[in-house]
């Protein structure tokens, strides 16, 4: 991923975030002031940007709420698929959510998104649902979910607590 840069989104990032997803998800872009409440909640959200010498080329973003990850969003300006920068915003909120103590990571994506699919399914995710008309064009959503290990207990099983 040469030249490409990958870090927390800011406030600042909102109008340029927010430019691309009318751009990207005309039909069900979210409203900017979505990405600002989104930004506002540090303790259960983290969101990161992709960029380059051409400005932000991807987003993506997380709600933890234990044991659910939650992938709010991913995206990554057409021009810049096919080099590794969405599996790299979802390899780090996979991580994200990990660090968080989430048991399970869900996404929605939509049914006629194939390439995101395949992404997904490369990761891990299996799909386990599917949410009929989910879009505002009357697309279906497939819910996928990837399970996560158990966290390690420094090569000790954990015990229940009081017992040796």
């Amino acid at each position: 991923m040469a030249g490409v840069t990958v870090r927390d989104m800011t406030l600042d990032d909102v109008p340029g975030v927010g430019a691309l997803e009318q751009q990207l998800f005309p039909i069900d872009a979210w409203p900017v002031q979505m990405f600002i409440d989104e930004l506002s909640q540090p303790e259960t959200r983290r969101y990161l940007v992709a960029e380059t010498s051409d400005g932000i080329v991807g987003y993506a973003g997380l709600m933890c709420i234990e044991p659910i990850a939650d992938i709010q969003t991913i995206a990554v300006v057409p021009d810049y698929e096919g080099r590794g920068i969405g599996s790299t915003l979802l390899t780090q909120l996979i991580g994200e959510a990990r660090h968080r103590g989430a048991a399970d990571v869900l996404l929605e994506v939509r049914a006629d998104n194939p390439r995101a699919q395949q992404l997904y399914v490369r990761f891990g995710f299996e799909q386990i649902h599917i949410r009929p008309r989910y879009y505002r064009d009357g697309v279906d959503a497939l819910i996928m979910r990837l399970q996560l290990a158990e966290p390690e207990t420094d090569g000790q099983h954990a015990t229940e607590e009081g017992q040796p």
